[in-house]
């Protein structure tokens, strides 16, 4: 099995920064896309920003400019820099990865558990 743990998610006020991190650990032969989604109260879970190796990350409307996505493929982590946060960042903020495993032939989707970030004063 594969499994993703995230960290990093706090309290924050507006116009500040966080750092997320996600591990993605177990028989892993190769990660494809990893990335970051978001879910708010009360809304559909979104896409924050995705990252491939060697192409360029893709991010939404509403951060491109402020998060920066980041990845260190021989630790298998993906990072989510967050900064000049604003109260409708607040979200629960949850990891992604594409994932072939040892043995396996095909690409498999995996989540983490997620983790809150509250941007408020």
């Amino acid at each position: 099995q594969v499994q993703l743990v995230e960290s990093g998610g706090d309290l924050v006020q507006p116009g500040g920064s966080l750092r997320l991190s996600c591990a993605a650990s177990g028989i892993i032969a190769v990660i494809n896309v990893m990335g970051w989604y978001r879910q708010a109260p009360g809304k559909e879970r979104e896409l924050v920003a995705t990252i491939t190796t060697g192409l360029p990350a893709n991010y939404a409307d509403g951060v491109k400019g402020r998060f920066t996505i980041s990845r260190d493929d021989p630790k298998n982590t993906v990072y989510l820099q967050m900064n000049s946060l604003k109260p409708e960042d607040t979200a629960i903020y949850y990891c992604y990865a594409n994932v072939r495993r040892l043995t396996y032939a095909n690409f498999f989707n995996y989540w983490g558990q997620g983790t809150q970030v509250t941007v408020s004063s």
